[in-house]
């Protein structure tokens, strides 16, 4: 999937402008990158357009074991939006992220991330 591709696909799925969809993009593949340990980032920033590959570089090489409500808060803070705008941002970017990369892939990172990760996109098969 193109770096575009991507951005709409995410922007279609919030009604958000392109601008507020890119910033949320970023900002959940950043944390996401805090979430998953450093070799499963790899994995999934090797699938992603190169534009969003640096947002996958962990700032640890241990994952941080936090729940969905943390990670909308993180991510809420990092683009400036209220917490439920950030959940309705990181779930779009996360169906978006499922439909960028192989199926194998996602599933590892909906292993690491854990059922309650998995209950928020619909058709997910860990769900």
């Amino acid at each position: 999937m193109r770096y575009d591709d991507f951005i709409w696909s995410v922007q279609a799925r919030i009604g958000r402008p392109r601008d507020e969809s890119e910033t949320l993009v970023h900002a959940t593949l950043r944390v996401l990158a805090e979430r998953l340990n450093a070799d499963e980032a790899y994995d999934l920033r090797a699938q992603l357009p190169r534009p969003l590959q640096s947002d996958l570089i962990p700032p640890e090489p241990e994952a941080h074991s936090f729940e969905s409500e943390d990670f909308a808060v993180r991510v809420a803070r990092m683009a400036r939006l209220s917490k439920e705008e950030a959940r309705n941002g990181m779930v779009a970017v996360l169906a978006t992220t499922r439909e960028a990369v192989s199926p194998g892939e996602f599933d590892d990172v909906l292993a690491q991330l854990g059922r309650e990760f998995a209950g928020l996109l619909p058709g997910s098969s860990r769900a």
